[in-house]
């Protein structure tokens, strides 16, 4: 089982903070380091000192970092344009000597959109197939040919199709709880389907779906990583949970009960039921960037049990 850090950073982050988490992230042997992309704060933070952007925070993170991969969950296709995405993430694949790996989603926070500017369109989902189809097929593209594509929203012509990642495969990730369209774009594109924040009951259920379209996709369904972002809350003893909990404003029984929340010993038992439907990868959403205690305990005492 990887056990991965993901932080969100427009809750409340410097960049400062960001390189402390990975560098932490490394030391500690996790095995990636991954951020939401937002530049808009949710719930009863201020945010402050403001959003950073998340392909910016992790071409700084691929320069001083060595081992972990870096990513995003999942990186808005309302925020950049397919091309200009495809060579944003190919740069910092280089620039990381090739540990990058890509969350692409539709887009769904309506007030952030609003509030920078950002179109926010209805066919959001139409969208990001495409973004899919373009941003793959660039990085596909043999060097000294071009690539065109010519969709609904996007239109490219000759494109030189330039750079290319340092990886021969970038891995890409979807996800979601769509019970159509998200496992066929899954089985289309994906390299690894994320179930975000779901019961163990649901995420069976939708790894199945995914199973079965990658299946009729005349893929093996083992071919896909499948993974769960969930909180963490982990504390030595049932004090040190409570504590942990009031730091980020949720109470200890709504977590155990939505994420991964108690003891390390709890913790382990709840990670070994998703791996039981599935899962070879977690996502710990770190929600106190500041306490790094908390890293070096999940580390010491659930990692170290999942190896």
């Amino acid at each position: 089982m990887d056990l991965r850090i993901f932080t969100e950073p427009q809750q409340g982050a410097t960049y400062d903070t960001l390189l402390s988490v990975a560098k932490a992230t490394e030391d500690l042997s996790f095995d990636a380091f991954f951020r939401s992309d937002h530049y808009l704060h949710m719930g009863d933070v201020d945010g402050l000192p403001g959003p950073t952007d998340a392909w910016i925070t992790l071409a700084g993170l691929a320069r001083e970092t060595k081992r972990i991969r870096l990513g995003t969950l999942m990186t808005a296709a309302t925020f950049r344009l397919p091309g200009v995405l495809a060579i944003e993430v190919a740069q910092v694949d280089q620039m990381s000597g090739g540990r990058v790996e890509l969350g692409l989603g539709a887009g769904w926070f309506d007030e952030e959109h609003r509030a920078y500017g950002i179109p926010f369109p209805k066919e959001k989902f139409a969208r990001l197939e495409e973004h899919l189809e373009i941003v793959t097929g660039l990085w596909a593209t043999e060097v000294g040919k071009t690539f065109s594509f010519h969709g609904e929203h996007y239109d490219l012509t000759d494109s030189p199709a330039l750079p290319k990642p340092a990886q021969a495969k970038l891995p890409v990730l979807i996800g979601g709880q769509g019970a159509t369209r998200t496992p066929r774009l899954a089985a289309q594109y994906a390299d690894e389907f994320n179930m975000p924040f779901a019961s163990i009951e649901d995420s069976e259920r939708q790894f199945g779906r995914v199973r079965a379209a990658a299946e009729t996709a005349g893929r093996a369904a083992d071919a896909l990583t499948y993974s769960n972002a969930l909180v963490a809350c982990v504390g030595k003893d049932d004090q040190e949970v409570a504590r942990r909990a009031a730091a980020i404003g949720r109470e200890v029984d709504e977590l155990k009960a939505n994420g991964l929340a108690g003891t390390p010993a709890e913790v382990v038992d709840k990670i070994g039921r998703y791996a039981e439907i599935g899962a070879g990868r977690v996502y710990l959403q770190i929600l106190d960037l500041d306490d790094l205690d908390h890293l070096e305990l999940i580390s010491a005492r659930v990692q170290s049990q999942l190896k």
